[in-house]
């Protein structure tokens, strides 16, 4: 299976307008955004868990990456809240879960092999995850907050005041997901759950709506993105 899975090309899903595809686990569906691969596969995903559902015990061999956009995500760490950014390396093993229900925004064989680094912010409820390092780019009414830095890529949360206009020069392409509100690029709006990629040499350029919005962006890991191998789901 492939999609949007040629990364010189710019990509762009509506979350919301997407259909939930079943899992092979009973109570986990997904709506794919790119992929590479079946069950096995280099792929970006919103994952959702039905109250009382588990997923069986698995390793990553390339690292799993995600954002809990409602509910709990529950594993043998423990609870993690709506807001939580997690990051388990590859060789990681865990029995993910969620006895309430729960979404998650989710990234699977991204990872650089080497890295043994896990990461875990809950941004709702950690003071400091919700002090900004400062406006983006010297960009006003743009706060960004750093929550991952290695030297293939930069994962942000970005805070955008209303109507505030935004604007990045990514190095090695650009990833943003709407975690809330909304903002127009060019023509096209973007709303909760909206996803867009962008590939090396493009800048990122919107306007934040009446209401501000949240984004969670990754930039430079398209350098690495032909070199990834499946991974597991």
């Amino acid at each position: 299976m492939e999609i949007n899975s040629d990364f010189a090309k710019r990509a762009v899903m509506h979350g919301r307008d997407m259909d939930w595809v079943p899992s092979p686990t009973a109570g986990v569906e997904r709506k794919m955004l790119d992929r590479i691969g079946d069950e096995v596969a280099r792929a970006t995903s919103i994952v959702r868990y039905a109250p009382g559902s588990a997923f069986p015990a698995h390793v990553h061999g390339g690292g799993e990456e995600y954002f809990v956009l409602d509910g709990v995500f529950q594993d043998e760490g423990g609870d993690h809240p709506e807001g939580t950014y997690v990051r388990n390396p590859p060789g990681s093993r865990h029995t993910p879960a969620s006895a309430p229900g729960c979404t998650i925004f989710v990234k699977l064989w991204q990872f650089d092999p080497a890295d043994r680094t896990p990461v875990r912010i809950d941004t709702g409820a950690d003071s400091e995850a919700n002090v900004a390092d400062g406006a983006a780019d010297g960009t006003a009414g743009v706060d960004s907050r750093e929550l991952f830095r290695d030297a293939r890529e930069t994962v942000r949360l970005l805070r955008c005041a209303p109507g505030a206009a935004i604007s990045v020069q990514p190095v090695g392409g650009y990833e943003v997901f709407v975690l809330g509100g909304d903002f127009i690029s060019g023509v096209e709006a973007f709303r909760p759950w909206s996803w867009l990629r962008l590939p090396i040499g493009s800048d990122f350029t919107a306007m934040a709506g009446p209401n501000g919005c949240r984004l969670l962006t990754k930039e430079g890991h398209l350098r690495f993105a032909d070199a990834a191998a499946p991974g597991t789901t």
